[in-house]
């Protein structure tokens, strides 16, 4: 559509708000890093925060271009209560830890993976626990007449006022709906839970247009269409098959962040009935409502953890020279840190992780996380049958270090990078407009002048040695 429009993409660290033009030209983009603040007796996430970061942005976006549409887009771990058309709690933040006590109650209530393709995550990373715990605090908020949203649907009825969920963002380890069926989980209709979930719609749905309040705090038109919007992992999935190398092939998209999310894209469905529940592999659901075997691991969040101080990052484009140079020098399977870092995900849930032998030097340390976060990502690709093409995209589809020890561990696959990090945004337009290219290229990733094969495996045989029981 020949109209400009603003992308809000409500991640876990950071939200970020776009504006583009008619022909598909970023134009401006802010950024808002995202705070927790304190609950009624949790942490939860800052919705005040987000709020005005969204209003300034709008605000200054409306002097650059007449914007006709807004697309939200967020991660799939948070949700808002609404009771009586206004937001009845604090959103939990999903690293809230739950009562020993109350976690154990909710797995015996939770429905087997087989129905709902959602493992048992920790804390609140499954939305059925946030709403078992939240509902254990104010039941008497979870009454008849409550709505429960989505976090990108929430933030899409705070801009027109019309509530709706949808299905990318119900089916992403939420354990409330069944993907095969596309319909609510059983534990979502016996908790009643079911009944609150806004109306379903389709995420290219428009929603409304801009409330009165918002047109004024913005200074848009009060005709800016709002559209019902979508998870972001599958705003990526559905960035990646605008390109002609992915399109309907079989093939598998990471999306790097906080959370490293692979999602093998596959031209008919494939059986999901076989993917390991205790390694962090979920069934996704994509925009058209098909499942989607995925697996994750939270690499970005485990890369900080092991490279602190806020000093060089992998994927530093002054730093990938040494850094490159430098793993040709590990040989060493204890000198890569051993996973997992942020207990309970990922292919190594169980893994006591952390340094072994930690390289005394900062380029080498850097080395050793670019291979560690390519090691875990291998098998990741392995436990959900990747073949044919990789498509890596975010933050670390430009840490070469990263990228090309894990075309080095994959000689099977196309490994191929997005020279843009706006995936996720275009992913939200082509929602709009399904002709819409993403921006930038692919680009071949060439393996390391060397055979990883061997160290991969004395690796994998030293992290199952340190691995409990």
């Amino acid at each position: 559509m020949s109209e400009f429009k603003v992308v809000l993409d409500v991640g876990k660290t950071a939200a970020k708000l776009s504006l583009w033009s008619p022909d598909g030209r970023m134009l401006a983009k802010r950024e808002h890093l995202n705070a927790t603040v304190s609950g009624p007796g949790y942490r939860a996430l800052d919705v005040a925060g987000i709020e005005g970061f969204l209003r300034d942005g709008l605000r200054e976006f409306a002097g650059i271009a007449p914007v006709g549409a807004i697309v939200p887009v967020a991660h799939g771990a948070g949700f808002a209560l609404l009771r009586d058309g206004r937001l009845a709690l604090p959103p939990l933040d999903y690293e809230q830890p739950l009562p020993e006590s109350l976690a154990a109650a909710y797995d015996r209530e939770r429905d087997a993976f087989e129905l709902t393709g959602s493992p048992r995550l920790p804390d609140g990373l499954n939305l059925g626990a946030q709403l078992f715990y939240l509902e254990s605090l104010h039941p008497e908020l979870f009454a008849r007449g409550s709505v429960i949203l989505p976090w990108a649907q929430f933030w899409a009825w705070h801009l027109s006022g019309v509530a709706a969920s949808e299905a990318t963002s119900l089916g992403c380890h939420t354990d409330l709906w069944q993907p095969a069926r596309s319909a609510p989980s059983p534990m979502a209709v016996r908790r009643g839970w079911a009944d609150c979930l806004a109306p379903l719609r389709r995420a290219s749905d428009c929603l409304g247009t801009l409330t009165a309040d918002w047109a004024a705090r913005s200074g848009l038109s009060p005709q800016v269409r709002v559209y019902c919007g979508i998870h972001d992992s599958n705003a990526a999935l559905l960035a990646a098959r605008g390109f002609p190398q992915i399109g309907n092939q079989d093939s598998t998209v990471l999306s790097t962040g906080t959370w490293f999310i692979a999602m093998r894209s596959t031209p008919t469905p494939v059986d999901t009935s076989g993917l390991p529940v205790r390694q962090d592999c979920l069934v996704n659901v994509d925009a058209a409502g098909r499942p989607v075997p995925s697996a994750r691991f939270m690499g970005g969040r485990e890369i900080e953890l092991l490279t602190p101080g806020g000093g060089v990052r992998i994927d530093d484009p002054d730093s990938q020279p040494g850094l490159l140079a430098a793993l040709e020098r590990i040989h060493d399977p204890l000198q890569i840190p051993f996973p997992t870092l942020v207990h309970g995900t990922g292919p190594f849930p169980e893994g006591r992780g952390g340094w072994v032998r930690e390289p005394a030097d900062a380029t080498t340390r850097l080395a050793a996380t670019s291979l560690y976060a390519a090691l875990v990502t291998d098998r990741m690709l392995d436990l959900i049958g990747t073949q044919g093409r990789l498509l890596v995209e975010g933050r670390f589809a430009a840490a070469q270090g990263f990228m090309r020890s894990l075309a080095t561990l994959r000689p099977d696959l196309e490994v191929l990078a997005a020279s843009a990090q706006n995936d996720v945004s275009c992913g939200a337009l082509r929602l709009i407009d399904p002709s819409h290219r993403p921006s930038g290229s692919l680009s071949r990733v060439d393996p390391l002048p060397r055979d990883l094969r061997d160290l991969r495996d004395a690796w994998r045989q030293s992290v199952e040695l340190r691995e409990p029981g």
